[in-house]
């Protein structure tokens, strides 16, 4: 299944990769993990919805947009990227605060550019904002002994212009101040909860944001991440606020 947004395909492809396609960019958030983009993925729960897990190659991004370390996937990257594609990456991400042996940046056999967590530029005819993405120190996403899942500086969210449409995905993050005053057309929020704001939550700032239309990801890849999609349609649709399941 695909959404459709004006000139703008989305597909949400499992976990928090997602491929947007404009009539002459081709863009991709956050590319691969657990399985989603090999045909590995299987589900940790029966009828939670979830794109299926396929073996998915197309080499056609132009941009690969890369927000912390727990979504870099060197394999995942070189699935979706073409030969002459650009990695933004957020200079948070230390492959060393990692579990996975992974590889430096520099090291892909791609363009690589890095990014602050508040920073613009232009890549493949595209504006991209960055802004930060992380979970308070004293808020509901934290270790056992206190720390935040994704602290802060690590991490980063980005607002795209593509084609005229401003197209927002905060990341994992909790909702944090200044996300509301974005102008934003169509939002892209986490709704798993865990580590990320929960589908409350991002109900919440949707309404607040007013976009276009709502296209949640990240959730239902695994056991922490589980959550009630259409609870959160239905919730939105009270609200006023348009909202399409990509599953």
């Amino acid at each position: 299944m695909t959404v459709q947004h004006d000139d703008i395909t989305f597909e949400w492809l499992g976990y928090a990769t997602v491929r947007l396609e404009a009539p002459d960019q081709t863009l991709y958030l956050d590319p691969g993990r657990y399985g989603v983009l090999t045909g590995g993925w299987e589900p940790d729960t029966h009828g939670a919805a979830h794109p299926p897990g396929r073996d998915y190659r197309p080499e056609d991004g132009d941009v690969v947009c890369l927000s912390h370390v727990h979504h870099y996937d060197p394999d995942g990257i070189d699935r979706v990227l073409d030969s002459d594609g650009t990695v933004l990456a957020c200079d948070g991400i230390n492959p060393r605060q990692s579990s996975r042996d992974l590889p430096r940046l520099v090291d892909l056999d791609h363009a690589v550019q890095e990014t602050g967590t508040e920073d613009e530029q232009i890549l493949a005819d595209t504006p991209i904002w960055t802004v930060p993405a992380y979970n308070e120190p004293d808020g509901p996403h934290t270790r056992a002994d206190g720390s935040p899942v994704h602290p802060e500086g690590r991490g980063c969210g980005f607002l795209l212009g593509l084609d005229g449409t401003r197209v927002f995905w905060p990341g994992d993050t909790d909702v944090l101040d200044g996300h509301a005053e974005l102008d934003v057309d169509v939002f892209l929020p986490p709704i798993g909860g865990t580590v990320t704001m929960d589908r409350h939550e991002a109900a919440e700032l949707a309404e607040a944001l007013d976009p276009e239309l709502v296209v949640p990801i990240h959730y239902n890849t695994f056991d922490a991440l589980e959550t009630d999609s259409k609870a959160f349609a239905a919730d939105l649709s009270e609200r006023g606020v348009d909202v399409a399941l990509d599953e």
